[in-house]
């Protein structure tokens, strides 16, 4: 039983669980905005087993197809496949026990979510490919997220409505951004092995430069979804927070020194989702 323990926080800790916190606000904000404010319960509950399950499958499934890589780069030869402290057998079955609870959920919900459910699955197994081939992979990561909040409002309204298109651009383009500006730290290591990034193919400086502009589409998505939804100024007041939080990231980091990328990416990025989430709902509940 200890052991099962020590495998199972030695997992969590590969696929850093702790970051769910950037996608699951915005997978209640979908669900709440869909409802009105007032999503149930069961609907709530349901949503977070499948974005659990989703985000675990997708980083289970990561961590296994570059493992090989990890290895290479100094930055990631401590994960615990690499090391040796998870073998291939197991996370293999994490992964399938995680796309189990995904599909599980997504029957809990309604018909739809089912039928798009292969859709997801299939965006969020071929993100871990992409870098081997295009610079493009923030982009497709930022799909894959964008999802969240796009499937919270299936979820809920069993269709899917324009204001959940934008709510998902905005979300996406907000997590490709970061991305940018996470992967400035493996400039040396992609350029060596040929693994294609952003910064591998355009310099440092004109990366931070591209994650400043989906950065900036990211809000000018956020304002459009409340106009669309002709929400209350709480709302907007949110998304005033939320680019204040951008801008202030983007100042921590430059081409030159990218010592405090961890607090940029980490930090205010979480700051940001819980905060939105909250303006949100009190945008829909506060009257």
């Amino acid at each position: 039983m200890n052991m099962a323990c020590r495998k199972l926080k030695i997992f969590l800790e590969m696929i850093k669980f702790e970051h769910t916190i950037f996608a699951l606000p915005f997978a209640y904000l979908g669900a709440f905005l869909a409802a009105g404010g007032r999503p149930t319960l069961a609907q709530l509950g349901w949503i977070t087993l499948a974005m659990i399950g989703a985000r675990t499958a997708a980083m289970s499934l990561n961590r296994l197809i570059d493992r090989h890589i990890d290895a290479l780069n100094p930055r990631t030869a401590d994960r615990a496949l690499p090391r040796g402290l998870l073998s291939v057998a197991e996370v293999w079955l994490y992964t399938i026990i995680s796309f189990a609870l995904l599909f599980y959920a997504a029957a809990r919900l309604n018909w739809l979510c089912v039928q798009l459910l292969p859709i997801a699955v299939f965006v969020l197994i071929v993100y871990s490919y992409t870098k081997r081939w295009t610079w493009a992979c923030h982009l497709v990561l930022g799909l894959a997220d964008s999802l969240a909040p796009v499937g919270a409002w299936v979820a809920v309204r069993a269709a899917v409505d324009l204001p959940a298109v934008v709510l998902g651009l905005g979300m996406g383009s907000w997590v490709a951004g970061f991305d940018i500006i996470y992967a400035c730290q493996d400039y040396d290591f992609d350029r060596q092995y040929g693994i294609h990034s952003i910064p591998a193919r355009f310099g440092k400086a004109r990366a931070l430069t591209i994650a400043r502009f989906l950065h900036a589409f990211a809000v000018l998505m956020l304002v459009l979804v409340g106009l669309l939804l002709d929400l209350s100024p709480t709302y907007f007041l949110g998304v005033i927070l939320a680019a204040v939080i951008l801008i202030y990231e983007h100042r921590l980091v430059s081409p030159e020194d990218l010592s405090r990328i961890n607090i940029a990416f980490l930090n205010l990025n979480g700051y940001l989702s819980v905060l939105m989430f909250i303006f949100t709902f009190l945008a829909l509940n506060w009257r």
